[in-house]
């Protein structure tokens, strides 16, 4: 299919390359376009961001957890629904797996052939800003550097910069965005999206917005992105369970951690998803068949979550009773039989998981592993792509797993795996094993044979 389609990059983290996306995200809504936005990696949080505040389409494209073809059937299905798709790039461009370009912001574009921006952080730089951008955009025969633009200059510097670069490296300067503080977008920004903050971060995106019609050529942006060739993606060939089994997905500001395209999957595979609130509800959904427990922020409402011991119960009854369930990480959390906030104060919970959950002052797991199950279980016996990312432990992690590390001889212990049961730390994405989740949606259709 055709897909007009860009990424942005940075040399580095802490270039404003987030901040940038945004603008250009928010300008092209209000001239009348309708974007797509992906995240390259497993962060939740950008997309989450980015449906929430500016209201785009968005999912991630990560080439480790979800595999190459999967990853181009999630650029077209997402991107398809707009008719053009921003991508925003991870850390530094050319940084992937082990210190290599694996599963990089570069190994994505050159994979799905892709234009790329290159966002260089050129506040205190004159000719430097060219030999940056010369030396990423030559770094690599197929960089797909075609194009940058300049954050936190002055609108003085930016036309004799704009010169200097382009007869210096031969790439084009889109525009740039001022040295604007007030603007600035941070991680705590993305991570905590409450009503009051949505309004407000509404208004910084209406000023960067601003920024960007002013000092962007997004109509230029917007054809290059047209020129990417078109993209090759075919969808597995997927069994639609007849019997439709309703999948209970805990979806509140405590669990908003999913990949869009992990419950579409479940969604084409036949199961039907009930929201709920373990904040709120009571009880699980009536008549349902299976149960998601994504990750999120359990910690910051550890005490609410034990207050609604009526749901604790309910999940804790279904779950001991065989309700097919995937629990991961904050999801995991949930299950034990208390978790600490974040002072230290321990709260009661589920009980399935018959240890404590407990804060420490170190991300204490981070980063890709592939996890290999011991014994066939709810996700079958294929090793599986994921990603750990916590600051809380558990005294009792699990061990029906073997969690190992990419290119390295480094592994642990890690979740349990039962015929009805996946809770770990471990996050993985359904698309790159498909076979995972029709075996889920299967044992869900099973249970409700079976009631």
């Amino acid at each position: 299919m055709r897909l007009p389609r860009l990424l942005l990059c940075a040399p580095s983290s802490g270039a404003g390359k987030t901040t940038v996306t945004c603008a250009v995200l928010q300008a092209l809504r209000d001239l009348g376009y309708r974007p797509a936005s992906f995240k390259s990696g497993p962060d939740y949080i950008d997309p989450m961001f980015h449906r929430e505040v500016i209201g785009t389409y968005s999912a991630n494209l990560d080439l480790f957890l979800m595999g190459e073809e999967a990853v181009r059937v999630q650029l077209a299905e997402t991107g398809g629904k707009a008719g053009l798709a921003v991508i925003e790039g991870a850390m530094g461009y050319y940084d992937g797996i082990a210190m290599g370009e694996t599963a990089s912001a570069y190994d994505l574009a050159r994979r799905t052939r892709t234009p790329a921006v290159l966002v260089v952080n050129a506040k205190g730089q004159a000719l430097s800003a060219a030999a940056v951008v010369k030396g990423i955009a030559a770094f690599r025969a197929d960089s797909q550097i075609q194009g940058v633009l300049l954050n936190r200059i002055s609108p003085m510097s930016y036309p004799r910069l704009k010169e200097m670069i382009e007869a210096e490296t031969g790439v084009r300067v889109y525009g740039f965005l001022p040295d604007s503080p007030d603007c600035t977008l941070e991680s705590r920004h993305l991570g905590l999206v409450t009503a009051a903050e949505v309004d407000a971060l509404r208004e910084k995106l209406s000023r960067l917005s601003a920024l960007a019609r002013e000092h962007i050529d997004l109509e230029g942006l917007a054809g290059l992105a047209g020129t990417a060739p078109p993209l090759d993606a075919v969808a597995p060939a997927l069994t639609v369970h007849p019997d439709h089994p309703r999948v209970a997905v805990a979806a509140d500001r405590a669990f908003c951690f999913y990949y869009g395209g992990a419950l579409s999957l479940l969604e084409k595979l036949g199961a039907r998803l009930v929201e709920f609130s373990p904040l709120e509800d009571e009880a699980l959904p009536a008549g349902v068949s299976g149960l998601y427990l994504g990750g999120g922020y359990p910690e910051l409402y550890a005490k609410r979550l034990s207050e609604n011991q009526t749901m604790c119960r309910s999940v804790r009854e279904a779950v001991e009773g065989g309700l097919p369930t995937v629990a991961e990480c904050g999801g995991f959390l949930y299950l034990h039989r208390t978790m600490e906030d974040g002072a230290g104060t321990p709260w009661p919970l589920c009980g399935v998981i018959p240890a404590d959950a407990v804060r420490t002052n170190r991300l204490r797991r981070f980063g890709y592993i592939t996890m290999t199950p011991r014994t066939g279980g709810l996700l079958g016996s294929r090793p599986i792509p994921a990603h750990e990312f916590h600051y809380w432990e558990s005294g009792a992690p699990g061990n029906d797993f073997q969690a190992r590390k990419p290119q390295s001889e480094r592994g642990w212990d890690c979740a349990y795996h039962t015929p009805t049961l996946y809770a770990g730390f471990p996050h993985f994405h359904f698309c790159a094993v498909p076979e995972a989740a029709a075996r889920f949606v299967a044992k869900c259709a099973e249970y409700n044979t079976g009631r």
